[in-house]
């Protein structure tokens, strides 16, 4: 022991011995370790499945997130541009709607917004999107309104063209991306791309909205007009929001006159009634 504990004579000895009960040892431990390992194996695959559900259900709620990130980036994106729109209308009055349904009729061009009376809206407002006209409103309830397409077969709206300001009608065809502009004779200076915006006549749309653009001039010389169709320029089929505007001034109904009946003496201003 003294000569192992000095010079370490031993090392060898013991490195030898140590080989030889290894086995032993493993043998001895091969129960204990195996159902040790038995035990966090079924744990470790319990754990992983939990994490894998709970990955799976966030996972889940985030893409649902996302998805609902992407819809109020697309509606901000409109409300922008919405708005962006409505310095063009100027200084007048203005509320942003929702459309609530559309028309399936294929004979008739007309939506449902959430706005109505409540919120002081009457009927022949100018309904507009982010890119031109839309149409009007033809009904308003307490709290809806049906707004008629500019497409609508029914729909006329005056209109100019912005190049030279030559006066026309545009007319509803029933198509939803295309308008027709009639009695426009072949001498009128009017061209494809030429674009159409609210004249202002009628004082019902703001002047200077787009309306649409010239897609087809056809001059016959053996008729008195052309033959004119234009696309709109508002997003009929697309748009989710609109922006309702009011006339600068209203028009207020004038009294009706106050008739006496026969043999009902007269005041004057300066004096008591007349004798008949």
């Amino acid at each position: 022991m003294t000569v192992d504990h000095r010079q370490h004579h031993l090392e060898s000895l013991r490195g030898a011995l140590s080989v030889v009960v290894y086995p032993l040892q493993w043998l001895v431990d091969l129960p204990g370790s195996t159902s040790e390992w038995f035990r966090e194996s079924l744990a470790t695959r319990r754990e992983l499945q939990e994490d894998n559900a709970a990955l799976h259900t966030q996972l889940l709620m985030l893409n649902s997130e996302l998805q609902k990130l992407e819809s109020l980036e697309a509606e901000n994106r409109r409300l922008r541009a919405l708005l962006d729109s409505s310095f063009q209308v100027g200084k007048r009055p203005m509320l942003i709607a929702e459309l609530l349904s559309v028309d399936m009729d294929p004979y008739r061009h007309q939506v449902e917004i959430n706005k109505g009376s409540l919120d002081h809206l009457f009927e022949g407002q100018p309904v507009l999107d982010s890119q031109g006209v839309m149409g009007q409103l033809i009904h308003v309830g307490p709290f809806t309104s049906t707004a008629m397409l500019i497409t609508d077969a029914a729909h006329a709206i005056p209109v100019q063209v912005n190049r030279n300001g030559l006066r026309t009608i545009a007319l509803g065809t029933g198509a939803i991306d295309r308008l027709e502009l009639p009695h426009i004779p072949n001498n009128a200076d009017i061209r494809v791309g030429d674009l159409l915006v609210t004249s202002g006549l009628g004082g019902r749309f703001p002047p200077g909205y787009p309306v649409a653009e010239v897609t087809l001039v056809e001059q016959d010389p053996g008729r008195a007009f052309s033959h004119v169709l234009a696309r709109p320029r508002a997003m009929l089929d697309r748009s989710r929001e609109v922006l309702l505007v009011w006339p600068e001034e209203l028009p207020q109904p004038a009294p009706a006159e106050m008739t006496a009946p026969a043999g009902t003496p007269k005041t004057t201003e300066d004096g008591p009634p007349e004798s008949p």
